[in-house]
């Protein structure tokens, strides 16, 4: 049993777009209400304002902002529970202290939990429709029907302007895959995306490096127009649509891929890579690609479709040198610049392939981590 989110694009009419924004609004208001009274209270007096007594003030802030009562009451319940989320991440993981939501951040989203009712739930997926509390039918297009038990809906707005629904269910029996007793080491790159020990090579498609061009010719476009102007507003959705597109395609690219590697091999071994730091270079162009190949969501992405189709992840520290390591002897050779693509091993004289024999490394390193 597992849980899985469906995604879908969806039509609301004037008034249902309306009402959307108004919850928007609410829920921003609510997050950033509570953030200032919390911060108010614990730099005055030390007392944490916590999730409980946020819900029980809500009341009474209802009752002074009647427009609260306009939008779905869960929604509001959840932006404080995401701000409870916000703070506790603050305090044991010290991610840093929560933000204030502003009205310029082009992305919205609110989101509302699912309560069975008389007729059958504030939540359900109907054929075109999608049922949602407050706004009841909108439209949709997408024919994936959604399985097991609904848990949460979360209706968001892109930069685009498109609407879009995302239901997360719960209780989904996913089919195992049938096991192929294939292994597969990945060692992951900017040449080519990744290189497999089994000696394939898999193309880096730099989807963001092929639309730049066109990308900075429509941002300028944007910044000649007059801020707030209907011709802004066409220029701003020009390059918004483009920044979707890119989006779409590396996310494309990655969910075909990643299905692909869960269904072949059954065990996947891969690196856990700093990209943090491998962001922070002097070169710009590096600093571009490593944005753009989006390894840590591929690594996402394979998490979360072995532990569904019954394959095994396993992630080797990132500091095993498995470039400077030879897999027939196991010498380890110095550390080596990266313009050198083949080396010779001192010890055995064999020819290596940087990439190749770095994958075969992080298979092996996969392997024994299993067995230990």
């Amino acid at each position: 049993m597992a849980e899985k989110a469906y995604k879908y694009r969806v039509y609301p009419n004037k008034k249902q777009k309306e009402l959307i924004q108004k919850t928007f609004g609410c829920t921003r208001f609510v997050y950033n209400y509570y953030l200032s009274k919390r911060k108010e209270m614990y730099e005055n007096n030390k007392i944490t304002f916590t999730y409980n007594m946020c819900s029980k003030d809500l009341t009474q802030l209802k009752k002074k902002f009647e427009w609260l009562k306009e939008p779905d009451k869960d929604s509001l319940q959840k932006c404080l529970k995401d701000l409870d989320m916000a703070y506790q991440k603050f305090f044991k993981e010290h991610t840093g202290y929560p933000k204030f939501k502003s009205k310029k951040n082009r992305y919205q989203s609110y989101r509302t939990s699912y309560t069975k009712t008389t007729a059958g739930g504030n939540i359900m997926f109907l054929d075109k429709h999608i049922k949602l509390p407050k706004l009841g039918l909108v439209k949709t297009r997408d024919k994936q029907i959604p399985q097991g038990r609904i848990l949460n809906a979360t209706i968001s707005q892109e930069p685009n302007g498109h609407y879009y629904c995302s239901l997360c269910c719960t209780d989904i029996e996913f089919e195992q895959l049938p096991k192929t007793n294939q292994n597969i080491g990945l060692d992951l790159g900017l040449v080519d995306f990744a290189i497999l020990s089994d000696g394939t090579k898999i193309k880096n498609p730099r989807f963001y490096e092929k639309s730049e061009e066109k990308l900075a010719k429509l941002q300028r476009e944007l910044s000649r127009k007059t801020i707030g102007t209907n011709r802004w507003n066409k220029a701003r959705i020009k390059v918004a649509n483009l920044q979707k597109h890119i989006s779409n395609q590396r996310n494309d690219f990655l969910q075909k891929l990643t299905t692909e590697i869960v269904r072949i091999y059954d065990v996947i071994a891969i690196e856990d890579l700093d990209v943090k730091s491998m962001k922070k270079t002097d070169s710009t162009i590096r600093n571009k690609r490593v944005g753009d190949v989006s390894w840590s969501e591929f690594r996402r992405m394979l998490t979360y479709k072995t532990q569904w189709y019954g394959k095994k992840l396993s992630v080797i520290n990132r500091y095993y040198p498995s470039s400077q390591t030879c897999h027939y002897c196991g010498h380890r050779d110095g550390k080596k610049s990266e313009d050198i693509r083949f080396w010779i091993c001192p010890k055995c004289n064999s020819e290596l392939d940087r990439d190749i024999n770095a994958a075969i490394n992080i298979l092996n390193e996969g392997l024994r981590i299993i067995n230990v």
